[in-house]
């Protein structure tokens, strides 16, 4: 068995790393197949030739840890990254602007409402957002308008949720 599997190891070696791209992943992973080449010798086909079935082991194998690699992402040490890389920006204030939006979009009479999101976010023509409503180009044009019109008052009118100019002093007993 070792004499068949022994001269491999370079070229395993090789593939995996072209597979893997990475030299510590494609070693970790030549010795997965090796292991279970060595657990499973007893499975080859006697008539086979061991460096197809070999290859296909690793390849499959391979093939498994992109796969699992793609579900969990990449593996990052700690010791290697510096702290700003895990760092991400607060959207708290996004969170809320995007609430804020909705909430004043809801506030829209049906037909406005209907008529902004099918051209404005779902990015159809007047005809189009026309044939889908059922109604002619210029009563689509006029719901536009309107909508736009009210929509930019409402959102004037929103009160700014955080202020964070004027500092928040709570007491705690």
């Amino acid at each position: 068995m070792m004499t068949l599997v022994e001269p491999l190891v370079p070229a395993l070696r090789r593939y995996a790393r072209s597979l893997l791209r990475d030299r510590s992943a494609a070693d970790d992973l030549v010795q997965d197949c090796l292991e279970r080449v060595v657990g499973r010798w007893h499975q080859r086909r006697p008539d086979g030739d061991a460096r197809t079935w070999v290859f296909t082991i690793l390849h499959n194998l391979a093939i498994n840890r992109l796969k699992q690699t793609a579900r969990r992402g990449m593996h990052v040490a700690i010791e290697e990254q510096d702290e700003a890389s895990f760092a991400t920006p607060p959207d708290q204030e996004d969170r809320l602007h995007h609430q804020a939006i909705l909430d004043v979009l809801s506030q829209l009479p049906e037909d406005q409402r209907s008529a902004l999101l099918l051209v404005s976010v779902e990015d159809l023509s007047y005809a189009e957002a026309a044939a889908v409503l059922g109604v002619p180009i210029g009563t689509v044009m006029s719901r536009l308008s309107r909508g736009r019109h009210r929509l930019a008052q409402l959102v004037n009118d929103v009160p700014k949720r955080i202020d964070t100019t004027i500092p928040i002093l709570r007491r705690v007993k």
